[in-house]
C-alpha cells in the first residue's frame, strides 16, 4: 500500500483543484490513491490521484475504504473538520445560484432577440436593372523597355549520331 492510509485527510498541491482539500479513500498502488473532496463540499472530484500532488494533514477521519461520498461527508461534518480548515457549507447553494442566474440571463437574452425581430423593417423588394454593356475599347499599352540581362553565351551543340540505315529490301 502507500504511504497515505484510507481517511487521511489532505490539501492538493497540483493540478486544476490545487489548494483543495481531499480525502484519500482508497489506495490503489505505491504511487496512486483514490481520493474524493467530496465534490459537494470542496468541488474535487473522486479521482486517481498521485501522492506527490498531495500534501497530508493531521486529520484522519474513520471510513472505510471506498467509501460513499456521503459517508465521508458525514464523517467530516462530524469531525468538524470543515470549521477547522474553513471550508464553506454553502457550496450547493452557490452552484444553486449560479445555474439560476444562468438561466435568468438566458430568458432575458431569448426576450430581447424577440423584441428585435418585432421591430425590424420589412425586407423591401429590390428592383433587377438590366445594364446595357457598352463595348470597351482596348487600348494597348506600351511596356517600357526593362534592362535586358547579359547575353548568354551559346554553348555548340554537338551534332546527333545518325543512326545507320536500314536495310529496306527484302529478302526472299
Amino acid at each position: 500500500m502507500t504511504g497515505l492510509e484510507v481517511g487521511r485527510v489532505c490539501i492538493k498541491t497540483a493540478g486544476r483543484e490545487a489548494g483543495k482539500l481531499c480525502v484519500v479513500v482508497k489506495g490503489v498502488d505505491s504511487t496512486f490513491v483514490m481520493i474524493t473532496g467530496p465534490k459537494s463540499l470542496t468541488t474535487v472530484k473522486r479521482r486517481k490521484c498521485n501522492i506527490a500532488h498531495l500534501e497530508p494533514l493531521d486529520t484522519k477521519i474513520s471510513i472505510k475504504s471506498d467509501a460513499a461520498d456521503s459517508e465521508v461527508e458525514a464523517e467530516l461534518k462530524k469531525a468538524d473538520t470543515l470549521k477547522k480548515y474553513s471550508i464553506p457549507l454553502f457550496v450547493k447553494s452557490i452552484h444553486r445560484e449560479a445555474v439560476h442566474i444562468h438561466e435568468k440571463k438566458k430568458k432575458e437574452h431569448k426576450k430581447k432577440e424577440e423584441k428585435r425581430e418585432e421591430h425590424k423593417p420589412e425586407k423591401k423588394e429590390v428592383k433587377e436593372h438590366k445594364i446595357e454593356k457598352k463595348e470597351v475599347k482596348k487600348h494597348k499599352v506600351e511596356k517600357k523597355p526593362t534592362k535586358k540581362a547579359a547575353p548568354k553565351k551559346s554553348v555548340a551543340k554537338k551534332p546527333a549520331k545518325k543512326a545507320p540505315a536500314k536495310n529496306t529490301t527484302k529478302k526472299k
